[in-house]
């Protein structure tokens, strides 16, 4: 990171926008277990941790397998006087996978697996030269870039909600027992709360930038102001 009080006027560098207010401020180089925060809104800017690349690609391969599982183990049963029967999340995508109905199975599979997963992947590609301390590969920047703007739509946590009260609904028509991907589900809320937590855009766009991937700071201010 730029010297504190050191920036360019012409292109940015060495400035840090906060994400949430557009206040601007001198970047500084931060030590491990330090966090920035904005004098304005009080919002984290940077919070460096000890190895935490390592922890979030760690995660990122958890929240892949625990998706998998989601999708193609059982996720609930229902049966009433003897009769049951169990699906999985394929299973209902399939089961709309006809005519004018297949754009739904689609936009299904997209917004539940697919988003997830692919911020995910990116996120793996991008940390993992830089969690052995090598150059990021050739298009970490704008894999990075669109992970970060998958972040707002990887919400799993909506589609437990969302089954939680149609199942309300459904309770007293007959017996509810939720499969191993409901609990897959769950758990994935929990890694992916954690990957947040050990994400720090600001950091990693710093690691990006000090291995060589821009020429200057106009890029990566760019990024860091979106």
């Amino acid at each position: 990171m730029q010297t504190e009080g050191s920036y360019d006027l012409a292109t940015g560098a060495g400035l840090i926008a906060c994400p949430r207010c557009d206040a601007l401020h001198l970047e500084r180089e931060l030590q491990p277990g330090e966090t920035a925060r904005c004098i304005r809104c009080g919002g984290v800017l940077a919070s460096p941790r000890a190895g935490a690349f390592t922890r979030i690609i760690a995660l990122s391969f958890t929240s892949l397998v625990l998706m998998l599982g989601a999708v193609f183990f059982p996720f609930l049963e229902i049966s009433r006087m003897g009769f049951g029967n169990q699906t999985s999340l394929f299973g209902v995508a399939m089961a709309f996978s006809h005519g004018a109905l297949i754009p739904l199975t689609v936009a299904l599979l997209a917004t539940i697996v697919g988003l997830p997963m692919l911020r995910a992947i990116l996120l793996v590609y991008t940390l993992s030269p830089l969690s052995r301390g090598r150059r990021p590969f050739a298009h970490a920047v704008p894999a990075f870039r669109l992970s970060e703007k998958l972040r707002p739509w990887s919400m799993a946590e909506i589609f437990v909600i969302g089954t939680a009260v149609a199942l309300v609904k459904v309770g007293g028509l007959a017996t509810i027992s939720f499969g191993p991907a409901f609990w897959a589900f769950c758990a994935l809320i929990l890694v992916n709360a954690a990957s947040n937590a050990f994400t720090s855009s600001a950091t990693i766009w710093d690691a990006i930038e000090d291995a060589g991937m821009a020429t200057d700071g106009r890029e990566i201010i760019t990024d860091l102001r979106r």
